[in-house]
């Protein structure tokens, strides 16, 4: 994959999974803006990538994504969007799970998401082509103790579906990652927080480990790329096998083997 003369935004590409797309685009001749909300943090990242530039985002802010944009397209039209930037939430029963905090989670992940697809999404589709990855999740796909933030990705699988029915007579194509457990800055703080467990992620993957961040990374740059012209609309997750593993919980688990490193 190349992305020669390609200009890419990469929404919350400071840290995590954002990180990750931004250096692997880039190290295939992309030019990469990292769109952040921790402009500081994105202008570390642009220095240790070349050809990158840094630009602070809100996301949840429509006066400032339309503002990014502007900025970015100064230099020449935006090719592809990928949508990183989100936030978590805490894995609270409803009547523990405070308003503010559901809504907050959803003005980013759904909102934010949709504000940066609504803003640069036109101007694709005004130029005949371009491409849209917004990084969904597993969470939004299965049953969770999320009850804000599986809902927010859920929807954004299905927004990616609209605007791909939406904009695809244009030539912009849209599509959904959904990454499972990935080992970004943030699952390391849910790990010290002792709110998620290294051992229960891995038993409920069939591969047996968790996702690395470069893994999405190359799933995202796949459905950017023109080896994906022919596919809009989907949602790929790339979760190491947990969707078709965690059913098997209710037959004693997978079969592992005694040398798999996690053995029921």
């Amino acid at each position: 994959m190349k992305f020669n003369g390609k200009t890419i935004i990469v929404t919350g590409g400071a840290s995590g999974i954002g990180k990750a797309c931004a250096q692997f685009f880039a190290a295939r001749g992309g030019k990469v803006i990292i769109a952040d909300k921790q402009l500081e943090a994105a202008q570390g990242v642009a220095e240790e990538i070349v050809g990158s530039s840094a630009l602070h985002l809100d996301i949840s802010d429509e006066h400032q994504v339309k503002q990014a944009v502007d900025a970015a397209e100064r230099d020449g039209p935006v090719d592809a969007l990928v949508n990183c930037a989100g936030i978590l939430q805490r894995t609270l029963p409803p009547g523990e799970l405070s308003m503010k905090e559901w809504d907050l989670v959803m003005h980013v992940d759904l909102r934010g998401t949709y504000l940066c697809c609504a803003v640069l999404g036109p101007l694709m589709a005004a130029r005949g082509r371009g491409t849209i990855v917004n990084i969904a999740s597993v969470a939004g796909m299965r049953s969770a103790p999320l009850h804000s933030y599986g809902p927010a990705k859920a929807a954004v699988i299905h927004l990616t579906e609209c605007l791909a029915a939406e904009w695809g007579p244009q030539g912009v194509r849209v599509n959904a990652v959904s990454p499972g457990f990935t080992l970004t800055p943030a699952l390391e703080k849910g790990i010290a927080s002792k709110n998620l467990s290294p051992h229960d992620m891995v038993a409920g993957s069939a591969i047996g480990r968790l996702v690395q961040p470069e893994e999405i990374a190359a799933a995202v740059a796949f459905l950017t790329s023109d080896l994906a012209s022919g596919i809009t609309g989907i949602n790929l997750p790339v979760d190491l096998g947990y969707l078709v593993a965690t059913p098997w919980s209710s037959y004693g688990g997978l079969r592992r083997s005694a040398d798999s490193g996690n053995v029921r």
